[in-house]
């Protein structure tokens, strides 16, 4: 590699090895977050979720495994280590250069290739091992187990070095020796599995949901807390106190609401429903698959109100929410995964929605269909704009996961809006959301659905719509809201030709050169970008 020949044998390849020093951490390029130990074999992220972007002090061999162990993982975030490679030499690169994030921050970049490790495999003392071969293909393996196809299209031309993220759970990682890998064989490599670390949309998820944790300083630390020892749990399944300390309902909730949708009764087996299947609560003590669907399909414009409630406890909670036109009644109960991103590969049209802010027992959360295929959500009686955009030409179910310190929802029940007529600039006919103004984008925090390939957004107007059955969000302040991709900048910067008014004029110009780059809202391909200049 970078000029040697490539070893061809694993004979070759051990020689390689004995005269090849294993690979340390690379002592200057690395995230302001990172401590390493005298040795550079070992990396600490210090604070926080983020700013923990390494890089090896030395190119990869082809085939050379690069074996991290998981020394400590620190649960309470939201995502687990990311790793890849890159063609750039960290020895040329300056502190300054080095974002909080590898995803999305360096993937936007030319060169720059690293997903996410599958939660379910950041154990501590899990060993990770990764290695591209001469096709450009990236493999990984847990523990040695089978190697699973993580990344395709590397640039192996020229040198490149390993990029790790010390992100999210993972708190602490140790590069251990090298070792080659054997050579794919095409019998071996039809039977390697697909990676199915989260899709690039969801690390948008992952950092809104650790930047929320962080800021509301709610951050889990009680790895061995005795859940027996807590008062005031209910023991009997039959009988389920969801949201025991509710708070008085909110304002633009309706008074009266339709109780014919429950919950389906294909769900996962760590939940548990109340007699009447208005209440489903996870198993406590293991609530990993916890897919709930609803037993009939959404109807264009209706409204799904449903009541989050938790035990208290200081876990840090994903609730997810989503779409598909998958009939419930056609799954097994062995079918339904732990993360729901696993059903995007399935067939039919999923869409999955995670980045919800940190709720509190009580909350109301409220969903609706737009006749132009707009998802839109409220919570307690407010509007918080738009979550992603699907296909209404067919019937559609909303399914939810429960996670983590949310441990109950109730259907409230649905109410029905009358049709809403919306002018030809998008926005409901004589509102006050007229095509140049932007108050409805800065609620849209951020989108992030994970969608499979099935899905094709409709056309989405300049402004979206606004749900009939909440009261518009009060005026914006001076600003117009956070980009959804670094929430740091404002948002000055439009999406042609779409219309949605949702990055900073720095993330979009970085999107914009992604291949087949899409709208973060709406997923439209993005033909350019445009900075909107204000008086």
């Amino acid at each position: 590699m970078g000029g040697s020949a490539l070893p061809n044998s694993s004979h070759e390849r051990r020689s390689v090895l004995t005269i090849t020093e294993p690979p340390r951490f690379h002592s200057q390029a690395k995230g302001k977050n990172v401590r390493l130990d005298a040795h550079s074999r070992k990396a600490t992220r210090r604070n926080s979720f983020c700013n923990g972007v390494t890089f090896t002090n030395r190119p990869i061999h082809l085939y050379e495994k690069v074996r991290l162990k998981l020394v400590a993982v620190h649960h309470g975030w939201s995502g687990a280590l990311r790793f890849g490679f890159t063609i750039h030499d960290p020895s040329q690169m300056s502190s300054d250069e080095i974002p909080k994030y590898a995803c999305p921050d360096l993937v936007t970049r030319p060169g720059y290739w690293a997903k996410a490790l599958p939660e379910r495999f950041a154990v501590r003392d899990n060993i990770l091992a990764f290695w591209v071969d001469r096709h450009g293909r990236v493999f990984y393996s847990i523990n040695d187990e089978e190697p699973i196809l993580f990344h395709c299209g590397i640039k192996v031309s020229g040198p490149l070095w390993a990029l790790i993220d010390v992100y999210g759970i993972t708190h602490e990682v140790q590069i251990l020796d090298s070792m080659f890998a054997e050579t794919m064989t095409t019998a071996r490599l039809s039977t390697a599995r697909l990676s199915t670390c989260l899709p690039q949309s969801n690390h948008d998820s992952a950092n809104f949901n650790n930047n929320e944790l962080e800021n509301n300083q709610v951050v889990a630390k009680i790895a061995n807390l005795n859940l027996s020892r807590v008062p005031g749990l209910a023991t009997d399944n039959h009988i389920i106190p969801c949201c025991p300390n509710r708070r008085q309902r909110a304002q633009g909730v309706p008074a009266f609401l339709d109780t014919d949708l429950r919950f389906h009764p294909t769900r996962g087996p760590d939940i548990t429903f109340s007699q009447d299947r208005m209440v489903a609560c996870t198993n406590w003590q293991e609530s990993n698959r916890t897919l709930v669907f609803s037993d009939r399909p959404l109807h264009i414009g209706e409204s799904l109100f449903v009541e989050v409630g938790h035990l208290g406890l200081p876990y840090y909670g994903a609730l997810s929410f989503g779409i598909t036109s998958c009939d419930p009644s056609t799954l097994r109960t062995n079918e339904l995964p732990a993360d729901p991103d696993f059903l995007l590969d399935r067939k039919e049209y999923w869409v999955v929605y995670r980045a919800f802010p940190v709720l509190n027992s009580g909350d109301i959360l409220s969903f609706m269909v737009l006749p132009n295929g707009e998802v839109h959500h409220g919570v307690n009686g407010a509007s918080r704009g738009m979550l992603m955009c699907v296909d209404t030409s067919q019937s559609l179910w909303v399914f939810f996961t429960i996670h983590g310190v949310i441990n109950q929802l109730k259907i409230l029940g649905t109410v029905q809006s009358s049709p809403v007529t919306v002018s030809p600039s998008g926005s409901p006919g004589g509102s006050q959301y007229d095509s140049d103004s932007d108050m409805a984008f800065s609620v849209n925090r951020s989108s992030s659905a994970s969608e499979s390939s099935l899905v094709t957004a409709p056309s989405s107007p300049l402004s979206p719509p606004i749900s009939p059955v909440f009261p518009p969000p009060e005026p914006s302040s001076s600003k117009n809201g956070e980009c959804t991709v670094c929430f740091d900048s404002e948002v000055d910067t439009v999406i042609y030709t779409c219309g949605h008014m949702c990055l900073c004029n720095t993330c979009g110009l970085k999107l914009k050169k992604q291949l087949n780059a899409c709208c973060p809202i709406c997923r439209r391909v993005i033909k350019d970008v445009i900075k909107i200049y204000r008086p």
